[in-house]
Formats: C-alpha cells, structure tokens, sequence
C-alpha cells in the first residue's frame, strides 16, 4: 500500500476508535436517588427512581437527554415504595440481601398497583419508557420461574397501551426468547466486575468467569439483535480505568457507578 494512504487509513482508524471511546464515555446514567433535572444533559439513557420527579422535571431532563427511562421492579418491592400497601398481602417471599418483598405478578392486585404505576410514568409524567428490574427472578434461576407467563402476559398489555415507549428490561437473559418482542434493549450487570456484598468491597471478577459471561453476552446480542449496555461498578478511578480497558474491546455501551445508584457517580482517586 502507498505510503500516504497506509497513514490516511490509519488516522481514519484511530479517529474511529476515539470516537467510538468518547461514545462510551457519559452515555448512560443509572441514578436512583433525588437530583437537579437542570444538572444532567448529553446522555442517551438516564434512568432514575420516578418518585422522585415531577412532570416539569421530567420534561427538563428530555429536553436535556435522548430518553429518560422510569425504574420499576416487576420482581420486587422494597416497604418504602408507594405501592407497597397495596401489594404487600400478595408478595411470596423475602429479598434479605436488599430488604425486598418478592411480587406475585399472577395476583390481581399487584397486576393493578403495577399498572397504576406505569401509567403514572408514561401517561402522566411522559416519560420515554421503562426499565425493568428483578427480571431475573423469573428465570429457572430466580425466585419465581413458575410465573414467567404471567410476566409475559403482563408486559404484552403494557406494550400494547405504550406501543412508542422504550423498554429496557436488566437481567433475565435466560427468558430473552419470551421477552424480545416486547423489549427493546437489556442491561446487564457485573460483567466485568464482582462487588463483595459480604466485603463491601468493589473488584474485577475473575477472568474466567468475565470472559465466559462476556461470551454468553455477545451470543445473545448477535441471536437476538438486541442492544446491551453493561452496568459496572466502581469506587476508585483506578478500577474504573481498569474496567474501561477490560471492555474496551467489546463495544458494548458501558455505565460505570456506585452500587447503590443513589448518587451520580464520583470515584476516588
């Protein structure tokens, strides 16, 4: 190859390769605790905890961002939420690793007080869409997998009242075969990365287990089409540069942040 183009192609790569960096960087925002609307601005996804907003700051935060999801768990309920008296004769078990209620999507009255959330954040709040979490309980794997028809029955009538909103489901990849006509991109979480909940320690998970998982990930983005964003986390800037380098070959959308989500995020040096 000339000379001149060998270093035209090569800037043009390097070029590529920043842009795509720079692409990840500040994409995505997962912040479930109280924050200024005015403050957040340039990200794709910003998902936060609905309670926390009006409508006016809602329409601050799309006016600001590409599209700002609403948190509902579909798996879970935690006794601070507002829907928490109405479901709580209904739940069928205890999250003690994060003090949650394990939700009976089959019973009547949680199928209504789920609704009567969701309309409140897409109908009345305008919100661009949701995002699921607690998916995963409803895998052969989690806590209810004999309720995974009602999970799917559930999300076609949502789907169905809000056919222009986003929704991203966390997790459940196991069910991903029920749920893609219904989704329109996953989160997965601690790809790269394994928070010691005994320790409260942040790390990087171990090799093995970060490329095998990296693997199932990449098989089911190419099977299903799907976008994936990764949900990291990190609380130096030492382990997050680390986990930017361990991905930086994969090309997933990455958010990197705390674990509890209740800030938006700040590492140490």
């Amino acid at each position: 190859m000339h000379p001149i183009k060998l270093i035209l192609l090569m800037t043009l790569l390097s070029a590529a390769n920043l842009s795509h960096s720079q692409k990840q960087q500040g994409k995505i925002l997962f912040c479930y605790g109280d924050f200024y609307p005015q403050d957040i601005k340039g990200y794709d996804y910003v998902i936060v905890e609905p309670t926390f907003f009006n409508t006016e700051d809602v329409q601050t935060l799309k006016s600001q961002n590409k599209h700002v999801l609403a948190y509902i768990s579909l798996g879970e309920v935690n006794e601070a939420a507002s829907h928490y008296d109405e479901v709580k004769n209904e739940t069928i078990g205890v999250n003690k690793q994060w003090n949650s209620h394990t939700l009976d999507i089959s019973a009547p009255a949680t199928i209504n007080a789920l609704k009567n959330q969701i309309e409140d954040h897409l109908a009345v709040k305008k919100f661009d869409g949701l995002f699921l979490d607690n998916i995963d309980n409803y895998t052969e794997f989690g806590s209810t997998p004999q309720l995974k028809d009602s999970l799917v029955g559930f999300l076609k009538g949502v789907k169905s009242r809000f056919r222009e909103s986003v929704i991203m489901q966390n997790a459940g990849l196991f069910i991903i075969e029920d749920l893609r006509p219904l989704i329109d991109l996953i989160a997965v979480e601690s790809v790269a990365t394994n928070y010691n909940f005994e320790k409260d320690t942040y790390q990087l998970r171990d090799k093995k287990d970060y490329k095998e998982r990296l693997d199932r990930i990449k098989e089911i983005q190419k099977l299903h089409k799907i976008p994936i964003i990764l949900i990291e986390y990190a609380d130096t800037e030492k382990l997050k540069k680390k986990i930017k380098s361990r991905l930086k070959a994969s090309q997933f959308d990455l958010f990197i942040g705390q674990i509890d989500l209740q800030k938006t995020p700040r590492f140490k040096k």
